[in-house]
Parts: structure tokens; sequence; C-alpha cells
């Protein structure tokens, strides 16, 4: 089926102004059904994209400022929201009144200071910003697309809404339309958009903290005028931005017209994807967290990190929190060879700059893929995702045409390595990517002995090409 005709419906919207339309659009106009959604094909831009960059930026990148506890998961549960490493939670564990960041705020701002008092720098400073700078630097680092928090859970939107929160009076809002620019910047690049908006929880909208787990779920607002309020939202940026990837974030409320702003969502970008995030039945990829899954996976997924331990701008986090190029270039490797991109996030500070070690970090990766993409862009998993466990050097393979990709996550002490697992024809040639002329191999039972002496010098991971492609053994 044409995508462009997939789900073609009459969206029947209200007549009145932005805001009011968006909020009264008829639930009962039509009703698509989750087959028929279910139907729709990934499309390929994002299965080939395999880098995506996500970007934390609100309000929480004034005061910029958490515990820096511990990735998710390395943290005890029972801690982590009093000890959240998160900057972007700012509001939620000040709310804590035992926690480390609010005796931060009382130490630096005072008692009477509201977290959104912080409007007017933040305001102050996005003036500064040049979303042309953000774009180009995407794409030096080899990105494919972008993904940016138009609403983060305190509820302060990235974009002029002219949906009006029923819980707070006065402009909740960026002083600039920074979603509308850097669309534009970033499309402007030859890159894709996406945008996230926090549909499972709105801080103005509840005024009690997330002390557990427990109380995450619970928090969601479930009321009429929060489900309305949300899906105005959705389709509000829908309507005005046609983003690449609809990501929300920790659920939404069970009133929301889902499976309509999913026909809608399509039927205005018909290769977007959206994300398994809505508590749906349906979605185009998963999304774990500072994590990652230990085989290769049908569905497609999308593993979201910070470089350091927060997404937000974190002010004192340092080198022993922000993950090493090494760590992060075998990242990337292992991800994409079980099918997976890696939405890599940067927290900006207020103004837009971005701190010397994101920078860096970036910087390494952008150079890394310069050299090795080839085997990491538009590529497919192969049969197995590593060799035999035990056997060998520690490999990540990928495909593409009559080629196999392999990796080697770190580098060998010798002038060659050992391949586990592969056989191959006579005439395979080796290829080290960044190097000038092929390498010598031999066949060693069922492994593969390779010359590495014309290999390039450096630090990180090296890429093999095997043209053709040799068979899997063991």
């Amino acid at each position: 089926m044409n995508r462009r005709t997939f789900h073609r419906m009459a969206l029947g919207a209200a007549a009145g102004s932005l805001g009011g339309s968006l909020l009264a659009r008829a639930a009962g106009a039509y009703e698509p059904t989750w087959e028929s959604l279910k139907k729709h094909p990934l499309p390929e831009w994002y299965q080939n994209a395999k880098l995506g960059i996500f970007i934390h930026w609100g309000l929480y990148s004034v005061p910029a400022w958490a515990p820096p506890s511990g990735e998710p998961g390395k943290v005890d549960p029972k801690k982590w929201f009093t000890d959240n490493a998160y900057a972007e939670w700012y509001l939620n564990t000040l709310r804590i009144t035992d926690s480390p960041t609010y005796r931060h705020h009382q130490e630096t701002y005072g008692k009477n200071f509201d977290y959104y008092d912080f409007v007017p720098k933040f305001n102050q400073e996005v003036m500064k910003w040049n979303p042309e700078s953000w774009a180009k630097l995407f794409r030096k680092v080899g990105a494919r697309y972008a993904v940016l928090t138009t609403k983060h859970h305190d509820g302060f939107t990235l974009w002029p809404s002219g949906v009006k929160n029923p819980k707070r009076p006065g402009k909740l809002a960026a002083s600039r339309d920074l979603a509308g620019e850097l669309t534009a910047a970033v499309r402007g690049q030859g890159l894709k958009m996406g945008l996230y908006y926090s549909g499972g929880l709105d801080w103005t909208f509840t005024n009690e903290p997330i002390k557990t787990f427990g109380d995450l779920m619970r928090m969601v607002p479930q009321t009429e005028e929060y489900a309305r309020y949300a899906d105005a939202h959705w389709r509000e940026l829908t309507d005005r931005y046609k983003p690449a990837v609809m990501w929300n974030d920790i659920s939404y409320p069970k009133a929301g017209q889902i499976p309509q702003l999913f026909s809608e969502y399509y039927n205005a970008v018909p290769e977007g994807v959206i994300n398994n995030r809505f508590s749906a039945p349906f979605a185009d990829f998963t999304t774990p967290e500072y994590a990652k899954y230990d085989k290769i996976t049908e569905k497609k997924w999308e593993s979201c990190r910070g470089l350091g331990f927060s997404f937000g701008y974190n002010q004192v986090e340092g080198p022993e929190q922000v993950i090493a190029a090494d760590k992060l270039i075998a990242l990337l490797i292992d991800i994409v060879s079980k099918n997976g991109n890696l939405l890599l996030n940067i927290g900006p500070k207020p103004d837009g700059s971005i701190s010397a070690i994101q920078l860096d970090r970036l910087e390494k990766l952008g150079d890394w893929l310069a050299v090795n993409g080839e085997g990491i862009f538009d590529t497919r998993p192969w049969v197995r995702a590593a060799p035999p466990a035990g056997r060998g050097a520690d490999v990540r393979f990928t495909k593409k045409g009559n080629s196999l990709y392999a990796y080697l996550l770190a580098r060998p002490q010798g002038q060659s390595v050992s391949v586990a697992g592969l056989h191959a024809a006579g005439n395979m040639k080796v290829q080290v990517l960044g190097a000038a002329a092929p390498s010598e191999w031999k066949q060693s039972g069922d492994d593969l002995s390779i010359d590495l002496s014309k290999a390039p010098a450096g630090p990180f991971a090296l890429g093999l090409k095997l043209t053709p492609a040799p068979t899997p053994v063991g």
C-alpha cells in the first residue's frame, strides 16, 4: 500500500481558533482500528538511520544541577527519586524536602524562589542560540535525525502553543519558537526532525512529588481536562511541524484519543514513526533507556541515553560520569548489530551552548564514523551479532549487500586477529576500513586469521569489510 494513501480519511477538525479547534476535535469523527494501524510499515529511513541526537533543553537547564548518583539500574531503586541524577527532573526532586536537590536549591536560590521563576532567565538566554550551529554539528557527527524535547514533565513548552494551560495563568513557553527553528535548521542539513512530548507526566497538573517507582504511573493525570490538553498539543505539533518521529514519554492518559492521534499523524507524515511509550498496543519501535538488548531483535528498537548520567545539562558532571569515547563507539556498534538505533542525548546550557566534554565525545564519534560508518549506516543485522561465545576476538557483525562487516570492539595487541565461526570463499577480499590496501587472510579451521599490519593507527574499534560475505559456522 502506498504510504501516502495509508489510513487516508476525513479528519473533521472543529472550526474556531487554533487552540479551540485542537481541543474540540471530535473523538467520534472516525474510528481507526489498531489492526489497521499495525499495518504501518517501518520506513527505510528509520531502519537505515542508526544514530540520532536527543536534545533535553528547558527550564531545568538553568539550575542544571543533580547529584551524579549513577545511571538508572545502577542506583538503589529506593533512593532513585530522592537522589535523582536526571537534572531534567529538578522540579520533582525539589519537591522532595530531604533530597540533595532541595538543599542545593535552598542554599543557591533561597526558600522563596519557585521553579518557574527560572522562566525569565531561560528566555533571556535562548535569544543567544543559533539553531544552524546545532544542525551542522549533528550532520558532522553523522546523525541522521534529531529529537527535541518540546515539553518535558515540568509543562514548559519550547514552541508558542495556542493551547492554554488550564492550571497556570500566563505564558509557560519559550520566547522563541525553538521547535520550529530547529526543525527548519535540521531539515536544511538533510536530516530528519523528531519531537518529544511528555504525555504521561505534567507537573503543572500535579503537586505531589514522585518518590517511588510505584508512584510513577499513579501520578499520570487521568482527568478528561488533561487528556484533551495533551491530545491538543500532539495535534498542534503534528499540524505545525510534521515531525518525522512522534516520541512520547512515560505513558498517556487513558482518556486520550490515541488511535485517532496515530492515524492523523500517519496521514500527515506517511513516513513518520511512533515510539512505544504511549502504553498503546502498537508502536513502530521500542525504547530501552540506558539499556540495550542482548541479542538481535526482530522488532526495531532505539536505545536512548545521555552522554553522562543525566539527559538535561548537569554542571557538576565531570569526566568520571561521562561515557568514554571508546565505550561510546563500542556501544553504537553493539546496538546496530542487534537491529537497534542509538538516540544519543545532549544537554545544552540555556543559551544553547554545549559543554566541552559533550562536544569532545560527539567529535570523536563523528571522526570515527567518517572512516567506519560504511558498516554502520544503511546496514542490517547478520544471522548473528557476535561470534560463538568465548572464541576469538570481541566482534560485532553487520551486513550490507554481499559484504559482511566485522567490528573489533577492542584493538588487538598484535598484528593479526582471529574472527571465530566464519568460512570464507577463496576469492574473499578483506578491507580494513580506513586502510589504503586490502589485508591478507587465511582460513584456520572454523576461524579467519586476518592481518592487521596495514590498519590505521588509533585507539578505537576497527572495522573489517569481508566481500563476499563468509558463511557462519559453529
